[in-house]
């Protein structure tokens, strides 16, 4: 069964709110122009959830990491069911009973498919071979004992040749005529001497690694020669398959990927979750009223996603094909009039040089790179304002953090109110609920973070490459088995007081919500809100203090 009632997802007992979408699919249609947009609401996140738990109790979901999606959506009969995807293969499979099925086309390839990926198999292992080269282990291994034999003649021969110095010297004062050139001439011949052992050194050393060299030079041509051809079959491959997978939106017109985007795509384009649930809905006639997309199991081999962490429409992928997906939900309630609240944001402070907003929880500071990582406090206060093109803000807070944040209105109020934070001359407060019990009601943290750049955004402690970063901590109240927090931060280094509050030598009690540092207990949001600030006006003079009430 693909239909699944919304009671095997959702305790009826428990409402969600469906209002405020975190995340719009979105796109422009192809003949109209039109911006069409699907929403990822607090509904459809809470079912995402609960398939989450059902997905940690079988081992099958933990082994492989992917990309998981729901689509809530409404039949011809009013009733409301969850369609559910993966990406790819689950566990070498494309039909798995329960799951929307693949886009239609991947039978058409199979034959080619399973030839090409033998093919790809293959060069993946005589890679594999070709790196793990004994002989590469050899030339490292040598190379470091002749460094180390160079390097001890080399101080070795250094301190002679200090001693020698030091006895012409005495030679010159003490001796004179032939027998004072004979001595000199001793010790140039030691010095010649030590000359001809380092270059006897350096000559066995080339003798021992110049044939390991050619063996590994020859290796690496091979493995370039590989990769080029793993390159030419996975494109023909992906040439066939686009050719052969075929999309409909809900206007009824069918395309194939290769007539979407004559251009080509990426390997994978067709088998994420977002195009798999919208043609399977458009071709039964389904009604979308809200998607999520989250990723499951083990890290991405880049390093870039979080297990159970929600995630827009990839931009490689998936974006390109949202404008004809969505086609024909124009006027669909879900797609009906945005909503003033998803336009504006509530103004703390605002005068001709600074504005401050309390930004919600799940909307960017500052607009990302890639399409779907556009709409942030920033875009929408440029396109909303008459002097907007000219905003900037002065500080980020993360996506999932709400709060104060302070956008300045001209280039010198900016640069003297960035100075201010630079200098630590802010004073910010923060609160946050923690996902467990403190045995401390206060204190400070000091603690160095590094951001390992194979594994942004994580920051981590780190000794030897941190930056130092410092938070004081007061204990608010307990409240059941959570702890509500005020936390100051010193310094302003990236993820702080989430790493701070997590970590093991910090408070190690991750933020409610907090699934990057570790959180596993239910929440709606990242328990993090940026509740004041002080400043000094670069304009007025005078100390600014702004507060915006906690919202959870």
């Amino acid at each position: 069964m693909v239909l699944h009632p919304l009671s095997d997802f959702i305790d009826s007992n428990s409402p969600v709110s469906n209002s405020s979408p975190n995340y719009w699919y979105q796109g422009r249609c192809p003949q109209t122009g039109e911006l069409l947009r699907l929403p990822r609401t607090r509904l459809v996140e809470a079912i995402a959830y609960n398939l989450m738990q059902h997905l940690a109790t079988d081992n099958r979901y933990s082994s492989e990491g992917k990309m998981y999606g729901v689509l809530l959506i409404e039949l011809p009969t009013g009733e409301q069911r969850i369609l559910k995807a993966f990406s790819g293969l689950l566990n070498g499979d494309s039909v798995v009973e329960g799951w929307v099925p693949p886009i239609p086309g991947r039978k058409q390839v199979a034959l080619e498919e399973t030839s090409t990926l033998s093919e790809l198999d293959a060069i993946k292992q005589e890679l594999i071979t070709l790196k793990q080269l004994p002989e590469r282990l050899q030339y490292e291994t040598h190379t470091s004992e002749f460094e180390l034999r160079l390097q001890q003649m080399s101080d070795r021969h250094q301190d002679c040749k200090n001693k020698r110095i030091e006895k012409r010297q005495i030679l010159c004062e003490t001796l004179a005529g032939e027998t004072l050139h004979f001595a000199l001439e001793q010790l140039n011949e030691e010095s010649r001497r030590e000359g001809i052992e380092r270059k006897q050194l350096k000559r066995q050393r080339d003798e021992k690694l110049q044939p390991l060299q050619q063996l590994i030079a020859v290796a690496d041509t091979r493995i370039r020669e590989l990769k080029q051809q793993r390159k030419q079959l996975s494109r023909q491959l992906q040439a066939q398959m686009h050719a052969a997978y075929t999309l409909m939106n809900f206007l009824g017109q069918s395309l194939s990927l290769q007539q979407l985007i004559p251009g080509g795509m990426p390997t994978g384009t067709g088998d994420c979750c977002a195009p798999k649930l919208l043609h399977y809905a458009a071709t039964h006639h389904f009604k979308p009223l809200a998607m999520a997309e989250f990723w499951w199991g083990s890290s991405s081999t880049d390093q870039d996603k979080v297990q159970g962490e929600f995630y827009g429409a990839c931009a490689e992928r998936c974006q390109p094909l949202m404008g004809f997906l969505l086609s024909g939900l124009s006027q669909r309630k879900s797609n009906a009039n945005v909503s003033t609240t998803e336009q504006t944001l509530p103004i703390v402070y605002e005068d001709e040089w600074l504005i401050v907003v309390n930004k919600p929880s799940g909307l960017l500071s500052v607009p990302g790179r890639y399409f779907d990582t556009q709409d942030s406090v920033l875009s929408r206060l440029r396109y909303l304002l008459a002097d907007g093109v000219i905003l900037n803000a002065v500080h980020r807070l993360d996506q999932e953090t709400s709060g104060i944040l302070v956008l300045a209105r001209d280039l010198q109020i900016y640069r003297q109110l960035s100075q201010q934070f630079q200098q630590r001359q802010v004073h910010k407060v923060y609160e946050a609920v923690l996902s467990g019990l403190l045995t401390t009601e206060q204190g400070v943290i000091e603690l160095p973070l590094w951001g390992n750049p194979e594994n942004r955004p994580y920051q981590q402690v780190d000794w030897q490459y941190g930056k130092p970063s410092v938070t004081h901590f007061q204990m608010i109240a307990v409240e059941g088995n959570y702890t509500r927090v005020e936390l100051t931060p010193l310094t302003g280094r990236t993820h702080q007081l989430r790493v701070h509050a997590a970590d093991v030598k910090g408070l190690g009690v991750p933020i409610l919500g907090d699934r990057l540092y570790g959180c596993r207990a239910a929440a709606s949001r990242l328990h993090l809100h940026a509740r004041e600030i002080c400043f000094e006006h670069p304009q007025l003079g005078k100390t600014i203090h702004l507060q915006a009430k906690t919202p959870f």
